[in-house]
């Protein structure tokens, strides 16, 4: 998906008030349970009171909850020109929206968007549309996509994020457009380190969260080459207290994802950390690895 960032940055926005506090997903009984480690202690996690409701989720995000028509004012009632990208989940369309007022704009003017619309059909479904809300929601650092806001309206499911002009790292490296250059190894090491500062921040105390999905075309770049790490729709809570991981179903990318995560279900947060090295091992050969189109199942 390709997403961007505005010129122009406005510091004191209510909708995004930098907050400590964060909201988990809901849990799936058959999802997960955590499993005890002895001395393979990963990142401790201090976590607030666990919302168990969706209203709850929504009410203590921090971004903006958008109608459904402003959504198609901004983007045109979703025309094909506006499209970015699409996936499984659904398409992502070009948008405009007043800086000041978060409301619908004409095309070429004031702020940028990226609306992600949800097909009803996903695969992706519900619970990771409710993710991203929860932790991007929360979560404010400079290696992260802005979360804007989100829809939730009859059938309908969006979420609006910060416009990111250069697109996804993966266009970029693997990309046969002509309008994808070569990165050059001062860039490469950029985004390198930018993305790793981003999971360095999900995994710290006090976040403890595990990504599961970090691959080149996850990591977004603004019109700097700034790298900020996109879709959280697989993100989950890491292991807390004494304990080494969680215990879940393999969800992720093939080819990215740790071997003994593929073939226990065990989760940490040395899991991100393999698939760290896969990507920057991308970024120093300029080659994908083997296997990247294929997508394991997904919760």
């Amino acid at each position: 998906m390709g997403l961007c960032s505005s010129a122009k940055r406005k510091t004191e926005n209510p909708f995004f008030r930098v907050s400590n506090s964060r909201a988990n997903p809901q849990r799936s009984n058959e999802d997960e349970s955590e499993s005890s480690g002895g001395s393979n202690l990963v990142f401790p996690v201090s976590v607030p009171v666990t919302p168990r409701s969706e209203g709850e989720i929504l009410r203590l995000a921090n971004v903006k909850n958008f109608n459904f028509s402003e959504l198609k004012t901004a983007t045109r009632n979703f025309r094909p020109d506006c499209v970015l990208g699409e996936g499984g989940f659904g398409s992502v369309f070009k948008g405009w929206i007043d800086e000041q007022m978060f409301r619908a704009a004409k095309s070429g003017t004031e702020m940028v968007i990226a609306v992600k619309r949800l097909n009803q059909e996903s695969f992706q479904g519900h619970r990771e549309w409710l993710a991203e809300v929860n932790y991007l929601g929360q979560f404010h650092h400079p290696n992260l996509v802005k979360l804007i806001g989100y829809c939730l309206e009859d059938d309908h499911r969006l979420l609006v994020y910060e416009f990111m002009p250069r697109g996804s790292l993966e266009n970029h490296l693997f990309g046969r457009a002509s309008y994808f250059q070569p990165l050059s190894w001062n860039l490469r090491m950029k985004i390198a380190l930018g993305a790793a500062r981003g999971l360095a921040f999900l995994h710290g105390d006090g976040t403890g969260v595990i990504y599961r999905d970090f691959k080149a075309s996850n990591i977004l770049l603004d019109s700097n080459y700034n790298a900020k790490l996109s879709d959280f729709g697989l993100a989950k809570d890491g292991p807390s207290g004494d304990k080494s991981h969680v215990s879940t179903r393999v969800v992720g990318t093939y080819g990215y994802a740790a071997p003994e995560y593929l073939a226990t279900g065990h989760l940490s947060a040395k899991s991100d950390v393999y698939s760290f090295g896969v990507v920057l091992l991308e970024i120093l050969t300029g080659e994908a690895i083997t296997g990247q189109e294929s997508t394991a199942q997904r919760a």
